[in-house]
């Protein structure tokens, strides 16, 4: 009987795979075409009002028409026609996109869009919703970050939700300026995950604690909001334990916070420290680290990373240490504010180097 079977259920899953499989590009080609359309409806509408000299009533009257003649298809308000004519005119004008065009194949675009004399619809934004298009165009204003966004939003499939709350938590500045030794220690293909997975500065707002605290008190309100604090970690963590247990060599240990990284399939070390970085703390962590990927890694998980979250840090002082450790190490500082601190700001690389780093993200796909 299970010989019968089993054929029958190995083909029927590979039916089902070869189903979705063709869905999603048939949604992918869907997409493509619904961006390709809005922006040569962005075109012309931008190309009317400046030949004819024609005012916003034009995109009244057009939005109005086009719902009598397309009725129950969404997308035709005038909101949106203005949306599509802004997308026309901020990646035509600076075409801010177009080094990634060699990232992804133009041929499937219509000719008309194709001719040297007309700006080129920036291959990339088609590859994610109009919806997160316009999340993206309202939020960033700098042509890196837009990239940014975009590239993560179309690698790792974020959700619009997840897509605003990234932006609104200033994913962006924080990756650029966190301090971890991943680049030399996590291999590729999970390198991009992993610093992501690592921000420069957490916001404890959550906690409304006091700035006089205790290590003890600093962990207890975290366990006390887990939500919250997962959710300012990123998203993709788990919560184990805290004062997780460790026995190595008949002496107990205890590791502040073990999490679990969903994307990177790796254990997550955290010790929380309520003063400035010292060294010693990264080779209490490359203890851990090593005990983990040991006695409680499974075979198909790939090696414990560790995060340091401190009051403060002198960045030379952790850029030193982090050189000299070989386990994957993160060291952030947490606060308690609103909105990113200006010195954050001062600690981003410069353009070109922000670009470099962009572009990787893209040329690793393949990798994934």
């Amino acid at each position: 009987m299970d010989n019968i079977v089993t054929p029958h259920g190995t083909f029927i899953r590979e039916i089902k795979d070869l189903i979705y499989r063709r869905q999603y590009e048939a949604m992918k080609r869907v997409n493509t075409e619904l961006i390709q359309l809005y922006w040569e409806i962005g075109e012309e509408i931008d190309r009317q009002q400046r030949e004819r000299g024609w005012g916003k009533s034009i995109v009244e009257v057009l939005a109005q028409e086009l719902q009598k003649e397309f009725p129950g298809v969404k997308g035709f308000t005038s909101r949106n026609l203005w949306f599509m004519r802004q997308f026309y005119v901020e990646y035509s004008g600076s075409l801010n996109l177009k080094p990634l065009v060699s990232d992804l194949d133009n041929s499937n675009l219509a000719p008309s869009v194709r001719e040297a004399d007309k700006p080129v619809l920036p291959p990339l934004v088609a590859e994610i919703s109009w919806s997160k298009n316009i999340v993206i165009m309202q939020k960033c204003k700098d042509p890196l970050m837009r990239e940014f966004y975009i590239k993560m939003t179309k690698r790792y499939g974020w959700t619009k939700d997840v897509l605003i709350n990234n932006i609104e938590n200033k994913i962006f500045e924080k990756y650029l300026a966190s301090q971890t030794n991943f680049d030399e220690i996590v291999p590729e293909k999970y390198r991009l995950q992993a610093k992501l997975a690592v921000k420069d500065d957490y916001n404890f707002d959550f906690l409304e604690m006091g700035i006089e605290h205790n290590e003890a008190e600093l962990e207890a309100g975290i366990i006390h909001n887990i939500r919250a604090f997962l959710a300012e970690m990123g998203g993709d963590f788990s919560f184990i334990g805290n004062q997780y247990h460790l026995n190595v060599a008949d002496d107990d240990y205890y590791i502040d916070l073990l999490l679990y990284h969903r994307r990177l399939r790796s254990l997550i070390a955290i010790e929380l420290k309520i003063g400035e970085f010292k060294p010693e703390y990264a080779g209490k962590m490359q203890f851990y680290l090593t005990a983990l990927d040991e006695i409680m890694k499974l075979p198909e998980e790939n090696p414990a990373i560790g995060i340091i979250v401190c009051k403060s840090k002198n960045r030379t002082r952790v850029e030193y240490t982090l050189k000299a450790t070989n386990k994957p190490i993160g060291v952030a500082t947490y606060s308690f504010y609103e909105s990113l601190p200006e010195e954050i700001q001062s600690l981003l690389p410069s353009p070109d180097e922000i670009a470099a780093i962009i572009t990787n993200i893209g040329n690793n796909d393949s990798q994934k």
